[in-house]
C-alpha cells in the first residue's frame, strides 16, 4: 500500500515565539494578501479570547524556500525591517488575527486602527486588573484602548482618565498589554509604587497567574503547507480559506455549522432578505441584525425556562446577542424564531412609516431595529394597542434623539428587550428612556445626515404635520416619493453667504425643513420674504393660509417674511426643542441657560 505524500504539518506554535518571528521577519505575507483592516472592537475581542485561553482559530502558513521565492514577501503591518529578510513562512490565513496580536502585544508602537464608524484612530491597549479578576465581569469589558497620548477625554475634550506615565498606570491598576509578554519590569515597579503592600502584591500575583501566564503559555494551532506546494494550489487554498467581509464572519460560521444538518442558512436568508427589501426602510438590514434579533429571543426563552424550572436566579442565563451568543445559536432556535422575526421587522417598518421614516437613507439607527423586532415578537398583538404603541414610540425617540445606538450596543439591546416588555406590563421606564438626554447645544451641530438626531428631527417635522409651501399637503408615504421630499434650507445658502452668516449656523437643522423638490427650486437662493411671495402668488394661496403652512414647520411666518435670520433662528430653536421634549417625554438639558455652548464638534454620532 502506497502512503500518500504529506502536504502539510499541524504544529502548535507558542504565541510569544510566533510574534517574535513576525518581528524578526521570519513570518511574512505573500504579495497577494490584503491589508490589515480590523477595527478597535475586533482587536479587543481577540485579546480577550487569548486572555481566557480561548481558541482563536488556526493560522495557515506556507513554508518559504529562500532559494525559490514563489511569492514576493511583505512584512506584516507594524514590522520594520532594516534590510531584506527572507522569510521562513508566509501567512495564508490568519493575517488579521496575527497582525492584531503583534501590533497590540509585541510591536512597541501605537496601533493605527479604526473605530466603529471607520474613522482612523490610534490606540494603546490596557487591561483593567480588578475587572479581569472579577468572574462576574465580561472579559471584553476589562480590555480597553486609549489614544496615542494615553489620556481618555469626554466629548468636551476634558480628561477623564490619564495613563500617560507608569505611575499613573500603577495608581489606576491598569496593565499595558504591550508589556504582557515581558512583564517583569512593570511588575517590580508596580510593587515599588505600592510600597510592597501585601494586598497589591496578592492582587498582581493572582493577575499574573490568571491572565499574564495565559498569554505566555498560549499555543496557536497552525497548518503549514510544505514548500513544494505548487503556486496554483496555494492560491486555490487562499481563496477557499479567505471568505472576506469581517461583518459576515458570524453569519459564515453559522452557515458552516448549520450545513452539517443539511440546512442552507445562506439560501434561507436570501429569500427572507428579498422579502424584507420590499420595504425601502429595511434595505439596510444585515444578516447579522437578523441573527441578533433571533439570539435575543432564544436567550430570553432559555432564561424563562430556567426560571420556570425553579433554578436559582444566579443560574438563569442572561439575555444577550453578543458575538459569542450568536455563535451558540442552535439551528432549532433559528427555525423556531426566523419567521416571527421576519414578520417583526416588517411590523417595525410599519411603525417607522407612522413616524415618517420611509427609507433606509433616513433611518436614524439601523441597529435600533434589532431590539425593536425582538420586542415586537414578544409583545405580539399587544403592540397594536395605542397605549403600548405610544410607549414604543417614546422608547424609539429617546434612543434616536439621545443618540444611544451609535456603537457598542449589544448590552443595550438585551436591556431593551427585557425592560421595554416589563414597562409595557406596568414596570419602570427602561434604561434607554431614563438615560436618554438631549442638550440644547446639540441642535447647533446637527448639520447632515451623518447624525441620527438630525434624521430624527427631519422625521419629527413630517410626523407632526408639516405642509409643503406650494401644495399645502402634509407628507405621507406616497407624497414623500411622488414629490421628491427632502430637507432644505429655509434661509437659502446663497442668501446667508451674501449676508455674512456662517455656514455652521445656516447649515444647522434649525434652518432646515422638509420640502418638495419643486418647491425648493422656486425658493432658489432668494430671501425668504421674496420667495414666499413668489410661491404664494404662483400657488394662489392667501396670506393667512400661507402663514398657517409656515407654522406647521415650527417656523415664525413674520420673521421669515422680514428676512430676520437671527430672530428666526432663536424662535425656531425653541420650537424644535418643544418637539424634542414632546417626543422624548422629558425636558431638554440647558434649555433655560443664558449662554449655550455647542455640544460637541459636529454631527458625528451615528452608526457605521
Amino acid at each position: 500500500m502506497t502512503t500518500p505524500n504529506k502536504t502539510f504539518q499541524s504544529p502548535d506554535l507558542p504565541l510569544d515565539e510566533l510574534l517574535s518571528n513576525v518581528k524578526a521577519g521570519k513570518v511574512q505575507l505573500p504579495d497577494f494578501q490584503r491589508e490589515w483592516v480590523w477595527d478597535d472592537d475586533h482587536v479587543k475581542s481577540l485579546i480577550a479570547s487569548v486572555s481566557l485561553s480561548y481558541p482563536i482559530g488556526a493560522i495557515m502558513m506556507l513554508q518559504a524556500d529562500p532559494n525559490d521565492m514563489t511569492f514576493r514577501p511583505l512584512p506584516l503591518a507594524g514590522v520594520k525591517l532594516s534590510d531584506h529578510h527572507p522569510p521562513e513562512h508566509l501567512v495564508l490565513d490568519g493575517q488579521q488575527r496575527l497582525t492584531s496580536l503583534f501590533l497590540s502585544l509585541r510591536s512597541g508602537v501605537v496601533v493605527e486602527t479604526r473605530d466603529t464608524r471607520k474613522n482612523p484612530v490610534k490606540r494603546w491597549y490596557y487591561i483593567d486588573i480588578v475587572k479581569a479578576l472579577n468572574p462576574n465581569e465580561d472579559r471584553e469589558e476589562a480590555i480597553f484602548g486609549v489614544p496615542e497620548d494615553r489620556v481618555l477625554r469626554d466629548f468636551r475634550g476634558e480628561a477623564i482618565a490619564d495613563y500617560s506615565t507608569p505611575e499613573k498606570e500603577f495608581a489606576a491598576d491598569v496593565f499595558p498589554l504591550a508589556q504582557i509578554l515581558d512583564s517583569s519590569e512593570w511588575r517590580n515597579n508596580y510593587f515599588k509604587h505600592w510600597d510592597f503592600d501585601k494586598e497589591h502584591i496578592a492582587r498582581f500575583t493572582e493577575f499574573d497567574e490568571q491572565v499574564i501566564k495565559r498569554f505566555e503559555q498560549y499555543q496557536v494551532p497552525a497548518i503549514v503547507l510544505v514548500k513544494e506546494t505548487p503556486k496554483e494550489a496555494v492560491c486555490q487554498v487562499f481563496e477557499k480559506v479567505n471568505t472576506g467581509g469581517v461583518s459576515l464572519t458570524v453569519f459564515e460560521l453559522l452557515t458552516a455549522t448549520y450545513a452539517v444538518s443539511n440546512f442552507r442558512l445562506r439560501d434561507d436568508w436570501r429569500e427572507r432578505e428579498k422579502r424584507l427589501r420590499e420595504e425601502l426602510v429595511l434595505r439596510a438590514v444585515l444578516d447579522t441584525d437578523f441573527l441578533q434579533s433571533i439570539t435575543l429571543l432564544a436567550t430570553r426563552a432559555r432564561r424563562a425556562q430556567a426560571k420556570a424550572a425553579g433554578e436559582p436566579p444566579e443560574k438563569w442565563p442572561g439575555i444577550s446577542c453578543k458575538r459569542k451568543d450568536v455563535l451558540k445559536l442552535k439551528l432549532a432556535d433559528y427555525q423556531r424564531w426566523a419567521a416571527e422575526v421576519e414578520a417583526a421587522f416588517k411590523h417595525a417598518a410599519k411603525l417607522l412609516h407612522s413616524q415618517k421614516v420611509f427609507t433606509s437613507r433616513d433611518l436614524p439607527y439601523r441597529t435600533q431595529l434589532v431590539p425593536l423586532a425582538a420586542i415586537l415578537c414578544v409583545l405580539g398583538g399587544k403592540a397594536e394597542n395605542e397605549g403600548v404603541r405610544q410607549k414604543l414610540m417614546r422608547w424609539l425617540w429617546c434612543g434616536v434623539l439621545g443618540e444611544l445606538y451609535g456603537s457598542a450596543t449589544e448590552s443595550r439591546f438585551a436591556k431593551d428587550l427585557a425592560e421595554v416588555v416589563a414597562w409595557v406590563e406596568g414596570g419602570p421606564e427602561p434604561s434607554t428612556v431614563s438615560e436618554a438626554l438631549f442638550r440644547r447645544g446639540r441642535l447647533y451641530t446637527l448639520r447632515t445626515r451623518n447624525s441620527a438626531a438630525y434624521k430624527g428631527l427631519y422625521a419629527l417635522l413630517m410626523r407632526d404635520g408639516c405642509e409643503d409651501f406650494r401644495t399645502g399637503d402634509t407628507i405621507e408615504r406616497a407624497t414623500y416619493f411622488d414629490e421628491s421630499i427632502d430637507i432644505h434650507h429655509l434661509f437659502p445658502q446663497k442668501w446667508c453667504l451674501d449676508n455674512d452668516i456662517k455656514p455652521s449656523r445656516f447649515n444647522s437643522i434649525i434652518n432646515k425643513t422638509p420640502l418638495s423638490a419643486r418647491t425648493n427650486r422656486m425658493i432658489g437662493g432668494n430671501a425668504p420674504g421674496d420667495y414666499l411671495e413668489r410661491v404664494q402668488k404662483s400657488a394662489e394661496i392667501e396670506s393667512g393660509r400661507m402663514d398657517e403652512i409656515i407654522q406647521t414647520h415650527a417656523a415664525a411666518p413674520d420673521l421669515l417674511r422680514a428676512n430676520d435670520f437671527e430672530a428666526f433662528y432663536a424662535a425656531r430653536e425653541q420650537a424644535l426643542l418643544d418637539r424634542i421634549e414632546k417626543a422624548m417625554g422629558k425636558p431638554v438639558l440647558g434649555r433655560d441657560d443664558a449662554v449655550v455652548q455647542e455640544d460637541g464638534v459636529d454631527d458625528d454620532e451615528t452608526e457605521a
